[in-house]
Formats: C-alpha cells, structure tokens, sequence
C-alpha cells in the first residue's frame, strides 16, 4: 500500500500551451479532477526563481484573462509529501489555480527541493524564496505586491502555513533545534517574505501529532522522518520545528482552512487544530469540514473554491 501511494503522489501531468492550456484530470495524492479549460493573458513556463538553473527552483506563472496593469498574487503549491521536486504542472490547475484566475488573482505555481533533495529547512526555505522573487520581479510579471498570499494542498497547505505563520522570522531556535527560516535562496535577499494570507488545504501542520485521527500507516518510515531524516522519540524539537505550534502569535495574517471529514492520509484533526489554535489567539480564520471530503477527493465543491476567493478578497479589502 505504502509503495503504490508514493507512486501516486508523485506524478503529474504535462501542461502546455501560450493563452490557454487544458488541466488533464490528475489522479492520486490530490483526487481525480475534472477537464477544465484556463484561460490566461499571459502565462510563463519554468521561470527559475532563484537563478541557478535547477528545475527544482522553477515555478510557472499565469495572470487571469482579463488583462490589468497589475494583479494581486496567490503562491500555490502542490502536494507530494514533500517527495515531489518538480510538480508544479500538477498543482490543482483545473480547481483552485483555475478559482483563483477566474477571481482576479495571478498564480505563482512553484516547485521546490524534496525531502531527497535537502532536509529540512530546505523547503520553507524556497517557498520564502519564491515570495522574494514576486516583490524582485514584479514590474516583469505585473504583481501587485500590496497582496501576496500562499495557498496549498497536503503538504503543499503545510509550506503554505508555515510560510504564513513565520512571517518575519529567520535564525530561530525551537527546543534544542537552530534552524534558519528564511533561507538564503536566489537573488532578492533584501526583499520581503511577508505575505497576506494563507489557504490551507487538507495540510500535515503539526507533525509531532499525526496520529490524532484516523489515518494511513506508513510502516517504519513516514514522509515526516524523511522530511527530518529522522524519528520523532529521537530528534522531538526537530519534529516540532516543521509545525505550526512555535510560531503562531496573535499578530498572524488571515488563514482559511479546508480539510475532509474522510480523509485518512492527513486526519481532519489537523487542520482543526490549527484553526482552534488560531481562533483562540484572536487571528481571523475560517475553516470548512468537508463531511464526505477525502485527501483530495471531494474537496474541490464550487462553493468551497468560492469560499476561498471571498476569504483572500476580504482580507484584501480589509487591508
């Protein structure tokens, strides 16, 4: 079970195209999705935000058909376990990059480095890089960098939390664990990681508990001990460096959270526990319990893509 589910987790599929592309329906990790034609003003393909010519530091870009001087900007990342170093042409395009296009925002789809590639911090680490990149390249890319949210799916919604929740934090100390945040990945340094808001969907946010519902079991090694390399009852300050729980303040920006009542990969007990412990701090929040959602599956209703657009455009109305 285990080496079938790895299969699926890391496939994806092939977009093509200049002003329009097909999302092909993609199985596995995020659930069959139907055929859903995007259309875009402009697009860009395998754009490497950190200048060093790796795929696993490429993201592809596309702003929303009707065509502005400017556009607000939604990073999303796909889900893979973090396994994956190159699935961003599979990062939900026909369901929430499509939403998210069709309300006015531009979609910023990046990859970054596995669990195989580099260890942790390394994949916060480029997702902080991405949102460096938008501020650096925004008169290129027409981003409106007065709004820049993340959002994701699995442990896509993970780096899309923690890159919410860590807003303005760098050398940090968790436990016993040194671990640098922010990174120093690709050209725009003295640029800001700051983002807006943050959409998690079906997220692994607290790893040191993944236990707290039902959910898939993994045998001896679990995709956080890769993450890690190495086991919670050995390194536990390391565990609860890759969750939410050491950062979250009541100076957190906005965070929506869609999780399945069904879901047996990521158990639903996840994400409740990020928004309890975000309501309880004052933070506006949001969350959606699918009652037949799954790890992907059943996820994508069109009231719940809605829920999320209105979420992101409140915020930035507020703002």
């Amino acid at each position: 079970m285990k080496n079938n589910y790895l299969k699926t987790m890391v496939c994806c599929v092939a977009l093509l195209g200049t002003s329009s592309l097909m999302a092909q329906p993609a199985g596995g990790f995020g659930g069959f999705q139907q055929q859903a034609s995007i259309e875009t003003s402009q697009q860009w393909k395998d754009v490497n935000y950190a200048g060093d010519g790796q795929a696993f530091h490429t993201c592809d870009i596309y702003l929303p058909k009707q065509e502005k001087a400017a556009y607000p900007v939604v990073v999303h990342i796909y889900g893979s376990a973090w396994f994956s170093n190159n699935s961003k042409g599979a990062a939900d395009i026909g369901t929430i990059v499509k939403s998210l296009l069709d309300a006015g925002y531009a979609v910023v789809c990046p990859n970054h480095r596995s669990s195989a590639d580099a260890k942790w911090p390394a994949q916060i680490n480029d997702i902080k890089a991405v949102v460096r990149f938008i501020r650096g390249e925004a008169k290129t890319y027409k981003f409106d960098t007065s709004f820049i949210a993340t959002s994701g799916f699995s442990s896509g919604g993970h780096l899309a939390t923690l890159c919410a929740v860590t807003n303005g934090v760098g050398q940090t100390k968790v436990g016993k664990e040194q671990l640098n945040i922010e990174g120093t990945v690709g050209q725009y340094t003295e640029q800001s990681s700051l983002v807006n808001a943050a959409c998690d969907w079906s997220g692994p946010v607290d790893v040191t508990d993944m236990e707290c519902g039902e959910h898939m079991s993994f045998g001896p090694s679990s995709p956080e001990d890769a993450l890690v390399n190495s086991k919670k009852d050995v390194d536990p300050d390391k565990y609860l460096s890759v969750s939410f729980l050491p950062y979250i303040d009541k100076n957190d920006v906005p965070l929506i959270v869609f999780h399945g009542m069904k879901d047996n990969v990521v158990p639903c007990c996840q994400g409740k526990k990020l928004y309890d412990a975000l309501k309880a701090l004052g933070v506006k929040t949001d969350i959606t319990l699918e009652p037949e959602g799954g790890h992907g599956m059943g996820m994508y209703s069109a009231e719940n893509l809605k829920k999320m657009t209105n979420f992101l455009d409140a915020v930035r109305t507020r703002k």
